[in-house]
Parts: structure tokens; C-alpha cells; sequence
């Protein structure tokens, strides 16, 4: 039986949105000092790691204020508003996406040739297309890259490339829209898009050694 391919959030981000909610309902006051790192990756059932992300995201957008030694403190009500609206609208998206890979999925019968391609969603489907007109390029993580394990936004891989990475197949879970904080995993499936010569710098900067042994 084939397993239904779901389309999810990453973790931090999901935990990032529902503190953000808390601080917009304002159950806090501007100033109050929230969770440290240990208690929110004990209070979401998470490593320490996806938490301090968690946290990275609510600094980045001014939302809340980390200072070292001092724990987290709440800075913007307005700016979590804005955040919890952004991430709803995402969360509507990747509803109607999950809905057409579904609609792919009991199409598999009558279009076999789908089924070796199911991962290829995004190029292979004239439906996702009128949602996002661009067609992707694809490339797969491998143990050869010198990024394996690095975040996005550590490998520059935007300024390296000028290629923008709209989603990751891993394993049998498709993240959209992943953000700078996903990490690079082996054997992942990576979705990008960008001109006609995206594709080549992409493959020379992920595995840089590639065209030194040609």
C-alpha cells in the first residue's frame, strides 16, 4: 500500500506561531520575561535545538528580545499579529497543495507512469502549476556535499546560487516553503527555483568537487 505523502510546517516554525499567538492574544505584557530555551523544548516535547530555532524565528521578526543571560523577553504585540496572519496564510496553501497530492494519489491506477514520479509533484501536475507557474528544478542531497547538515541560511545558499528553494521532499513528507533554518539532510530532494542557468550553479556549489573529478 502506498503511503499518503503529507505536507507539513517545520516543528520550530509550528512552535514559533503558537508562543507568537499567546503574545498577540496578550497574555503577556511587553517587557514580561517568557520561557528560556530548556523550558519550551520541555514544554513542546522537542530538542533544545528546535527550540533555540523556535526562538531565532520571534527574534528575527522583533517579536520578542533574547538577551544572553536574561532569558526572552516580549517586545511587539503588533509584530506577532502580523506573524500568526503570515503563517495562516501559509498553512492555507499547504492545505490545497495536500489536497491536489491527494487527488494525484487516486489518479495512480489510470496514470501509472505517476507513480515513479509522485515525488516530482510540482513539475508533473498541470493543477500545481496554475497554483505556482514556475516550473522547479530538483536536485537530491548526497554525502558528497560539503553542506550536509547545514542550515540554509549557513550555506548562503541564495547568494551562492540565486536559486530560492521553495520546498523539501524527506523521506515521505513534503515541507514547503521550508525557511533559512531547515537543514540539508542526506537523502532529501530538494525543489528550487531561479533562471535557466539556476540548475548548473546550483549542482557546482552542492557538490563543488563534482566537476574536479570529470
Amino acid at each position: 500500500m502506498e503511503k499518503k505523502t503529507r505536507v507539513t510546517s517545520p516543528k520550530y516554525q509550528r512552535i514559533a506561531a503558537d508562543i507568537a499567538s499567546k503574545i498577540a492574544k496578550k497574555h503577556y505584557q511587553i517587557g514580561d520575561k517568557i520561557y528560556a530555551r530548556s523550558s519550551i523544548a520541555s514544554q513542546y516535547g522537542v530538542s533544545s535545538e528546535t527550540a533555540r530555532r523556535a526562538i531565532s524565528i520571534l527574534t528575527d521578526l522583533d517579536i520578542v528580545d533574547t538577551i544572553k543571560g536574561s532569558g526572552v523577553k516580549i517586545k511587539s504585540y503588533e509584530k506577532a499579529v502580523d506573524f500568526i496572519r503570515q503563517f495562516e496564510d501559509v498553512q492555507t496553501v499547504n492545505h490545497i497543495k495536500k489536497e491536489i497530492l491527494e487527488s494525484i494519489t487516486k489518479q495512480e491506477k489510470e496514470l501509472s507512469y505517476m507513480k515513479k514520479n509522485i515525488t516530482n509533484l510540482i513539475d508533473k501536475t498541470d493543477r500545481f502549476r496554475s497554483i505556482n507557474p514556475f516550473l522547479p528544478f530538483e536536485i537530491d542531497i548526497e554525502g558528497d556535499t560539503p553542506y550536509l547538515n547545514k542550515t540554509i541560511s549557513e550555506s548562503n545558499f541564495w547568494q551562492n546560487t540565486a536559486a530560492t528553494i521553495i520546498a523539501i521532499r524527506r523521506n515521505n513528507s513534503m515541507l514547503l516553503s521550508p525557511g533559512p533554518y531547515a537543514e540539508f539532510v542526506l537523502g532529501d530532494r530538494v525543489y528550487f527555483i531561479g533562471d535557466d542557468k539556476s540548475y548548473d550553479r546550483v549542482i557546482s556549489f552542492l557538490y563543488p568537487n563534482m566537476k574536479e573529478n570529470k
